[in-house]
């Protein structure tokens, strides 16, 4: 997708933005807690990208999944917040898209009003965030806004993008190897976000 004069560049919350894993495997442990039923913390932090229910399916009956959910969302705050950090390039990812007189999005699969809190709390102010929303559920929020670029770490992300007919950028710092991103269709792949600035500032310059 073109753009003039500047580009709109959606980003993936957990596994690119942030290290999601400390915060969501203490959430996981005290769920275990507060229901009585056994989670494999450690298992279910290696997996993250698609909704929620799809990793509480692993470990409740599926009557019991929406009820389990609100719990977990309401824990959330208290359990997973402050123990996440940013990634590393994170803040320098969205930075290089604003010097570039872009705009940038959170595009995610997790519950707005926690993502909000995740962005709000490590400083990081994008224009648009969108919760709720997985694989090519994404395109959506991403055609909505005008997105030219979604930058993510799963193959879900990169099929967000393809169907917004957005650039797919795909860091490998999630559950997904960079062979899995590049089968699944992704345009570009890093190694993190780190080197994001250096590679927007070629494809500013290329457009």
């Amino acid at each position: 997708m073109p753009f003039t004069p500047a580009p709109t560049v959606g980003f993936d919350l957990d596994m690119t933005l942030i290290d999601s894993r400390p915060g969501i495997r203490a959430c996981y442990i005290e769920l275990s807690e507060r229901t009585g039923v056994y989670v494999d913390a450690d298992l279910a932090v290696t997996r993250l990208g698609p909704p929620l229910a799809e990793e509480l399916a692993n470990w409740f009956p599926a009557a019991d999944i929406p009820a389990v959910a609100d719990l977990y969302r309401a824990m959330y705050p208290e359990y997973a917040i402050a123990a996440t950090p940013a990634l590393s390039g994170a803040r320098e990812a969205v930075a290089a898209v604003r010097a570039a007189g872009g705009r940038t999005l959170v595009v995610t699969a997790k519950y707005e009003p926690n993502a909000k809190l995740h962005l709000a709390h490590l400083g990081m102010a994008p224009d648009v965030v969108a919760g709720d929303l997985w694989a090519e559920d994404k395109a959506r929020a991403l055609r909505e806004h005008g997105a030219h670029v979604y930058v993510g770490d799963h193959t879900g992300d990169v099929r967000g993008a393809r169907a917004a007919d957005a650039l797919s950028v795909a860091v490998a710092t999630g559950p997904c190897t960079p062979a899995e991103l590049r089968a699944a269709g992704a345009d570009v792949v890093l190694p993190d976000l780190t080197e994001f600035p250096a590679w927007l500032d070629n494809y500013v310059k290329s457009a």
